[in-house]
């Protein structure tokens, strides 16, 4: 017999009712039918509405203590580390902080500008004073290896799309550099020029995960963790909630 929507909707009900399934499952399930429908038996399943949704967990998020904090950054060095304290003194994204470029770190107001976060929207949070000497010094590392480029013939850094048109020549200019370049060049893909990127945003999950392992702390943390602490630490200093959550780029202050 032939299945069509009503069988997939009782197919993907059962899936979350009887097999208590996770969302991903029942999603991926829903994915697999609609591939083998239209790019396999080339046909129209036709309208699947009504289905009992999986719910997704509710799982609260891995905050570290101040201490928990300390003896993880205690296993970091070098890059890695000045990338976590910037995630714990900052709240950002870990992504969000290897996109940074080096104009995006203003030293005098102690303000880093998060461009393009999550929704496409640009934020400013805080700089740590305390934390001031490390990106310094890091930069400076920084530039050296941009005016090796440079001398080299390379040092055009990636542009932001719509300016990459509007700016020709920009992309080797220091401001525009990543803050968190590679230690090795390589071909962009879609532009297949030569050119340092930002650090690969796996690699430096993998190394705190890995840092928090060898901390000891019993509690799964991630690079993610460091934003809950930043903001579970700054409520519990008495910073206003509404204040919290533009630091971390919330839409609903619920989140």
């Amino acid at each position: 017999a032939e299945m069509s929507a009503p069988e997939i909707n009782a197919f993907l009900s059962h899936l979350a009712v009887d097999g208590n399934v996770a969302a991903s499952t029942q999603n991926q399930a829903f994915a697999a039918i609609l591939f083998l429908y239209q790019k396999v038996l080339l046909t129209d399943p036709g309208r699947i509405e009504g289905v009992i949704r999986a719910k997704r967990p509710l799982r609260l998020p891995v905050v570290l203590t101040k201490t928990e904090v300390r003896l993880v950054l205690a296993q970091l060095n070098d890059t890695f580390l000045l990338i976590a304290q910037l995630l714990y003194g900052s709240g950002m994204r870990l992504l969000e902080s290897l996109r940074l470029r080096v104009k995006d770190l203003d030293f005098e107001r102690n303000e880093i500008t998060v461009r393009e976060g999550k929704g496409d929207k640009d934020r400013r949070t805080m700089l740590p004073e305390s934390l001031k000497p490390a990106p310094l010094l890091h930069l400076e590392r920084v530039r050296m290896l941009h005016e090796k480029d440079l001398a080299r013939g390379f040092g055009d850094v990636q542009m932001p799309t719509a300016l990459e048109r509007k700016l020709p020549g920009a992309g080797k200019e220091w401001k525009w550099q990543y803050v968190f370049p590679p230690a090795v060049l390589s071909i962009d893909p879609r532009s297949g020029i030569k050119r340092r990127h930002h650090a690969h945003e796996g690699s430096v999950g993998r190394e705190i995960s890995a840092a928090v392992q060898r901390s000891g702390i019993d509690k799964r943390a991630t690079s993610h963790s460091f934003r809950h602490s930043f903001a579970t630490h700054l409520l519990e200093a008495g910073y206003d909630i509404r204040t919290v959550q533009e630091l971390l780029g919330h839409a609903d202050v619920s989140t």
